[in-house]
């Protein structure tokens, strides 16, 4: 079951190794408590988590730029539960959800020991849709920039996951082949077939516990790289 032939490993960073969706939670409720909203916050993010999911994948696809991404998943959710909220508010929230969304560093269980277990052995890399500058925070706040050799995110390669310009970026930066390659990631899109269509190996992180084919290589715990790796 060992992958064989492998020096590099390729980790996403959002609901890979940063538990994004914890971390936004409390941070949607230290923002509404500071701007004294009084938004049922499960409420507001069993409706918000798919239209952000939808903003996002429109992010990738490039139907969408950064700013609209930011205001409008907020915009939408608002409306959809009817919520009066205004404008300026709603700015407000997308810049301080930014602000405050790297101040939260929860990890997904085993972490830290998967990349310690990894480290000696293989270069690793991070390849990220993210927003350099919020992901560059939220790697350091949560201690784990250490353990990477290169970062690869969006802006820097000019597209997004799965777009194949974005791989090969990162292994030009990282000095890295395909064949020697192996990308974890939870989105069978943009980081699984992604990688598969630049030559790469692929490991789904499938905490999420989706229905795959049978030849996707998963795991539903970090720890469970070490079958493989």
């Amino acid at each position: 079951m060992k992958i064989n032939n492998i020096k590099h490993v390729f980790f996403d960073l959002d609901h890979t190794l940063w538990d994004f969706d914890k971390n936004s939670e409390l941070t949607f409720q230290k923002l509404f408590e500071l701007h004294d909203l009084k938004v049922d916050k499960d409420a507001f993010l069993s409706v918000y988590e798919p239209i952000n999911l939808n903003y996002w994948k429109l992010y990738r696809e490039e139907k969408i730029d950064k700013a609209n991404l930011r205001y409008k998943r907020l915009k939408d959710t608002f409306d959809s539960i009817a919520f009066e909220v205004s404008d300026d508010t709603i700015n407000q929230l997308s810049e301080d959800y930014i602000k405050y969304l790297t101040t939260f560093n929860h990890l997904f269980e085993g972490t830290f020991d998967i990349l310690k277990h990894l480290k000696p052995k293989y270069q690793l890399h991070i390849i990220t849709n993210g927003f350099e500058e919020a992901q560059n925070r939220k790697m350091i706040n949560a201690n784990i920039s250490g353990f990477f050799e290169t970062v690869t995110n969006s802006e820097m390669a000019g597209v997004k996951k799965p777009n194949p310009i974005i791989f090969n970026h990162a292994l030009e930066v990282a000095k890295a082949i395909p064949e020697e390659s192996v990308m974890i990631g939870d989105n069978i899109e943009a980081d699984i077939q992604g990688a598969i269509d630049v030559g790469f190996e692929a490991i789904l992180f499938n905490y999420h516990n989706i229905n795959v084919e049978p030849h996707i290589k998963q795991v539903k715990h970090l720890m469970d790289l070490k079958l493989y790796l």
